[in-house]
This record gives structure tokens, sequence and C-alpha cells, in this order.
């Protein structure tokens, strides 16, 4: 395989990722964006995102002379073999994908992209949207090809070099080809498809994995009216191969960039064509019943009402290992405790203080002991490694109720009972302290 020139338009959390994955594969790659600041930082070498091992393949990639950086993409497309569109698209009216960004790329680039040039929508974008976008380049010389990503934050460098599956789909079979062929060297099984099955394969694996959360978060609930233990539960389920052992724990609820966006667009799409699709629907109504039986459980810790108590908060990000608020879990039921009267006091290793996101009310601070000081309540909503290795008797020292809240299961039971502090998962009997 020889390398290819490869432009990748957009420099977030996808971008990055794949220009800099795709680099260290061999090819020569440009990313480009329109925030001066921020190009700059990255032709440095300087990486924003949290993402393990990223900012390491960023400067291996500047250093090897295969990775570079600029301004606008008019420019950097001039010589590219394959553009990759790696642009937001965010949930729009309705639940529908919002392709502005992505359509103002593609009038852009179409007069100065090369002949025999491939665009290449990495971004998840609704099926039709290639088609869509042949349409708007005009250019017969030009093929538009879907592959979607895969890429788990927290793991994504790990995810793109290590894939389950590459998804490539074109209505010109040698376009498609010749992308699969930029990933050669991974050795992945490969599906070669025509470009709305590709577009379909990303909304219909996310909304499966948004309904399987979906469906355990209840039967968590079941057995807490029925006293069963729901880890055992899972556990007896994950070995069946026909499930499988992954997106089995409970929670406070699903969240991220992806599966809030992706179950939405899909059920709009369905309902575009007069699809009726009651299962998608009752997914994402019990995701929303999710963060609030989280709430009942607070409050049910406080003696039943929340308003003037003061609860620490242990981690907001919609999963460890990240930086991202949007659309998280953790931060809609902080959300929701401020709307019910809670003082709140939370620590994520992951924020540094200056996010905008972050509720009305809600303070932030620099050390997990400190949000669980004077607090009545403990709840852990995210679930980073450390919060494990905390010192629990000075965390009931420093609470005024000696009630830990763990709606990620993530805690020892035992390490708190052995601390006077009395533990409430998800799905699980309690576990009071020792006496």
């Amino acid at each position: 395989m020889f390398a290819r020139r490869i432009v990748v338009v957009g420099t977030g959390y996808v971008g990055l990722t794949t220009g800099a994955c795709l680099a260290s594969l061999g090819h020569r790659v440009v990313c480009s964006d329109v925030n001066e600041e921020k190009v700059a930082e990255l032709s440095r070498g300087e990486v924003r995102i949290h993402e393990p091992g990223l900012a390491e393949l960023v400067q291996e990639g500047i250093a090897a002379g295969r990775l570079e950086f600029v301004v606008g993409s008019a420019g950097a497309v001039a010589e590219a073999e394959v553009v990759f569109l790696c642009v937001p698209t965010p949930m729009g009216s309705g639940g529908a994908a919002d392709l502005a960004v992505v359509e103002a790329v593609a009038r852009e680039v179409r007069d100065v992209l090369p002949t025999g040039c491939v665009m290449v929508t990495k971004s998840t974008v609704p099926v039709g949207t290639s088609k869509r976008l042949a349409e708007h380049l005009g250019r017969e010389d030009v093929a538009v090809v879907s592959n979607p990503e895969f890429l788990r934050e927290g793991s994504a460098v790990h995810d793109f070099l290590n894939p389950d599956r590459i998804v490539v789909g074109s209505d010109t079979q040698d376009a498609a080809e010749r992308v699969a062929a930029l990933y050669a060297r991974l050795g992945a099984p490969t599906v070669l498809t025509d470009a709305a099955s590709a577009e379909m394969v990303k909304y219909a694996a996310n909304c499966f994995l948004a309904t399987k959360l979906s469906y355990v978060n209840a039967i968590a609930e079941l057995c807490e009216q029925l006293g069963a233990d729901i880890t055992d539960v899972t556990e007896g389920m994950g070995y069946d191969r026909r499930i499988g052992q992954s997106f089995l724990q409970p929670g406070p609820g699903w969240g991220g960039s992806c599966l809030p966006k992706d179950t939405a667009a899909l059920l709009q799409v369905a309902e575009a064509v007069e699809f009726d699709f009651p299962l998608l629907q009752a997914t994402i109504s019990s995701n929303s019943h999710q963060r609030q039986r989280m709430v009942g459980k607070v409050r049910e810790a406080c003696g039943g009402s929340l308003d003037g108590e003061r609860i620490g908060l242990l981690g907001l990000t919609f999963k460890a290992g990240t930086d991202d608020l949007r659309d998280s879990p953790a931060l809609e039921v902080a959300q929701l405790l401020g709307e019910q009267g809670a003082e709140l006091i939370a620590y994520d290793p992951g924020l540094r203080g200056d996010e905008p996101e972050l509720p009305v009310g809600l303070t932030l601070v620099d050390d997990p002991y400190q949000a669980a000081k004077g607090a009545s309540a403990l709840v852990l909503l995210t679930e980073w490694q450390e919060f494990r290795a905390l010192d629990w008797n000075l965390i009931a020292e420093a609470l005024n109720g000696l009630v830990v809240v763990d709606t990620r299961n993530h805690l020892d039971p035992d390490v708190l009972r052995r601390a006077g502090l009395s533990w409430r998962g998800v799905g699980r009997l309690p576990v009071a302290a020792l006496s």
C-alpha cells in the first residue's frame, strides 16, 4: 500500500484523531480548521482534547513530516486524493442532524477539488447524505464515500488503530475500495456497501447500544423491587455469547456526543417516512426516567426533601477518561438536583473549572474531600477510577450525612461500610454502615 495525500477538514475530536492516526499509518495528512489559534497550537503539537495517546501521535506526525495543520479548506484540498469531512453535525430542529457545516464545506471546496478526488463523510450523517452531498458538489469526477467512525471517547486512538470493523459505502465501487485501502495495515474486517447502508450502520449500531443500556437500567430497577442483584444478573447474562459483556453496566443513563443525538436523528428519519418506531421511543423515554430515578435516590437519602440540602457530587463528565460534558447524564442529574433546591458542590478530575455548561448554583472544587465537606449526601455520578482509591475514612469525617449514593455501582460497599458510611447503588440492596 502506498501513502495517500489526505486532507481532514475539522480538527475536533473525530477529525484530529482521524488525521493523527492516518498519519501514523504512513499517509501524508493535512488537517484544516477555521480557528487560527487552534491551528497554531496544533502546529506546535499542543493538543487540548483529553484523549490518551492523541497528543503523542500528533507530535510524532509533525516530527516525521507526515502531519500538518492549516487554516481554511479551499487551499488545503488542491492536491488531495482523499478529503475527510469531520465537521460538527449537531442535533437540529426536531432531532434531525444539522448538515449546515457539511454543506458549507462542500460549497467552499467544490471548485478546487482535483479530478478523481474522493470526498469522505466521517461525521455521523443521516441516511441519504452522500447522495445529497454529491448533488451539492455537482462534480461527476469527484466521488462521495461514507466511512462512519466508531470511536469511543477515552479510547479513540486505540479504537481507530484496533477497529472491530471498517465500514465503507459508496455508489462508486472504485472510490469505496480506495478509501478501504487507507486502512489496509490495520487488518480489520471490512464491509464494502452502498452509501445509504454505510450511513445506516452507524445509526443502527448506536441506537442498539442505547437500547441495551436502557434495558439494563430497567432490569436494575426491577431488581431493586424484587431483591435481586443486578451485578450477578448481568454477569449471568454476559456469558451468553449472543448478548456479550459490554453495555450491561447500569447507571444514571446514557449520554455523550453520540447516543442522544443519534437516537433522536434516527427517530426523526423514521417519522419522516411514516415508520412507527416504538422501541426506539421507549429507549429514549426510559433514559429520561433514569435521570429522575437517580434524583429520587438522592432525595430519599436526604430524608425526602432536597430543599436547602448540601449535596457533594463526584464526577460531572458523561464518562470517565474524558472532559466532555455534552449530554452528560451526570450533569443532567445535577441540574435536576439543583432545581429541587439542593446546594451542589462537585469535583471532577477531568474539568478545569472554566466550563460554561455547568448549572447555575453548582460550585466546582479541585479536591474530592472539599466536595464531601458538610454534605448531607455524597453522590458518585461518573466512574473515575481514582474515586475507588479515596480515603473513605476522611470522607466520612467530612460528610454531615453518612450516605453515599453510587449511581454507577463503582465503589466497594464493604470499604464504605467499614468507614462508617451507608452505600446505596443501582439494582442492588443498600449496605448499611457498621454501627
